[in-house]
């Protein structure tokens, strides 16, 4: 390997390591905010969640780390699907008074129920 590609090939390492390193504080910045935008406004923090900011920026990413619609339209389509059964998760947490149900009790049961639908939504996929 020429001195030359070695230095290249070193300033891509770093880049790569930059762009991790710049999506991980984005989304430790994003479960940050919501979480202290939910404490005094539940509104508030379920929408800055409900925004696909770190869906976006993973697109974003993939678009000029490769520069291939095909592949980012892929991604957004699985997103998609994967978004929709993610969503019962939701449904014991949003109504755990009713239902009686202490925290961990609904995380458990959300996550069960995201399991199974995942499950199910990746059997239809193949």
């Amino acid at each position: 390997m020429s001195l030359l590609s070695a230095h290249a090939c070193s300033h891509l390492e770093s880049f790569v390591v930059t762009l991790l390193l710049l999506r991980t504080i984005i989304a430790a910045f994003v479960i940050v905010a919501a979480t202290e935008f939910g404490r005094r406004s539940p509104r508030l923090g379920g929408f800055i969640l409900s925004l696909p900011l770190v869906s976006m920026l993973a697109m974003l990413m993939s678009w000029f780390r490769d520069h291939d619609i095909v592949a980012v339209s892929r991604f957004a389509r699985e997103t998609l699907v994967f978004v929709v059964c993610g969503l019962p998760f939701f449904v014991p947490l949003a109504f755990a008074p009713q239902l009686g149900l202490g925290f961990w009790a609904a995380m458990g049961a959300g996550t069960a129920l995201a399991a199974a639908t995942t499950a199910v939504g990746l059997f239809f996929l193949n």
